[in-house]
């Protein structure tokens, strides 16, 4: 009977419920993530910045310092680095806002002018009428304006037990990593525990230069741009320039958003010329990310086309949003580094490679410091 169904047909049937099989397993994990998003996201996060950090807790480790006090002392010097960097922002913040309200005033002003006197001969009526229609509806939302400011004052609450969950996770990835990292290929069977073992501490060495390569570029990007700002007068430069910086670690699309912010603003405070002024500057800087720093510094790191990029970005976005759409790069390039070096180790025949004993020379580019970020001494 199996005789008279066609080959191709038998071919596609069997591609076809696996590939559904497959489609439904994907289906479960995402749904999980974002079940337990609150769980996974401070993880994640906790997981980026041991990346960054890791390095540091080796150098002491190296220099002859306990694991537990390097593990202590990197995370005070980092918990007061961010400190003082977000204390110095607000203090400009606060410190530029009433320069910003004088310019904004002076721009509203300079618009109604243009529009009374200008082409379009706009009454000073229509335009009452304009903002009266535009206060009346203010009025007639009031309670959703309301719900939206309780559901703010929830999320709030839901960030800061995040940041209270992701800094004792990095405690425990700084002290002990390596032993978190043997736990969890415990449940890998025996015959493949090496080569899963190698493949991950490779992915870590990516995110390593991930984490790395990005903080470089945001870094550039948020120094010309706040240059930029400051030779053109723009009120709140350090704010802005501090937007850029975080908004650089999602890839091509962060600080495209953060540089309209600064152009918007320019546009409000300073007028139209120097707004286009602003926006060369950013486009300026834009080209040298993408030209020169991506794919000198990213390009390096992880070895991502463009195209995957974007699209992970994307749907990381649609999969939980802003935190979604920072993590994805990140976990596509260690899944781009690990799966590689388990295609790699399958090519060759495991009892003719000492996968855990390699030579660093041995190990891809940007790769060679994964083992010992890792291991205990």
């Amino acid at each position: 009977m199996t005789g008279l169904v066609p080959t191709g047909l038998r071919v596609s049937a069997a591609l076809a419920w696996r590939f559904m099989v497959v489609i439904a397993a994907l289906y479960v994990l995402i749904w999980l993530a974002g079940y337990f998003s609150h769980l996974m996201v401070p993880i994640a996060i906790a997981l980026l910045l041991a990346a960054l950090m890791a390095p540091g807790v080796e150098r002491l480790v190296t220099w002859g310092v306990p694991r537990g006090l390097s593990a202590l002392l990197v995370m005070i010097a980092g918990i007061a680095v961010v400190g003082g960097l977000l204390t110095f922002v607000i203090i400009q913040f606060i410190d530029g806002l009433p320069q910003l309200q004088q310019q904004v005033s002076d721009s509203l002003d300079q618009i109604q002018d243009w529009l009374n006197n200008g082409p379009l001969h706009i009454s000073e009526g229509q335009l009452t009428d304009f903002f009266n229609n535009i206060i009346d509806t203010i009025k007639e939302n009031q309670s959703a304006i309301t719900q939206g400011a309780i559901t703010t004052a929830t999320t709030i609450g839901e960030i800061l037990t995040g940041l209270l969950l992701t800094v004792f996770v990095l405690i425990f990835f700084l002290y002990d990593g390596a032993g978190i990292w043997r736990f969890v290929t415990r449940g890998v069977p025996e015959r493949v525990r090496d080569r899963v073992d190698v493949a991950g501490r490779r992915g870590f060495g990516a995110l390593v230069s991930y984490v790395r390569a990005t903080a470089a570029v945001a870094l550039v990007d948020a120094v010309g741009i706040g240059i930029g700002l400051a030779i053109v007068g723009v009120p709140l430069v350090i704010p802005l320039s501090a937007l850029v910086f975080l908004s650089a670690f999602v890839p091509i699309i962060g600080a495209v958003l953060a540089g309209t912010v600064a152009v918007l603003i320019t546009l409000v405070a300073n007028g139209f010329i120097q707004a286009i002024i602003v926006l060369a500057i950013v486009i300026a800087v834009m080209q040298l990310e993408s030209h020169v720093l991506q794919p000198w510094l990213l390009g390096r790191a992880v070895r991502l086309h463009p195209l995957a990029v974007v699209l992970a970005i994307a749907a990381g976005l649609i999969a939980a949003g802003i935190a979604g759409a920072l993590l994805a790069v990140p976990l596509l390039a260690v899944l781009n580094a690990g799966i590689k070096s388990l295609l790699h180790d399958e090519e060759t025949e495991p009892e003719d490679v000492d996968v855990l004993h390699q030579d660093a020379t041995d190990v891809p580019e940007g790769e060679q410091d994964t083992k010992a970020t890792w291991e205990q001494p």
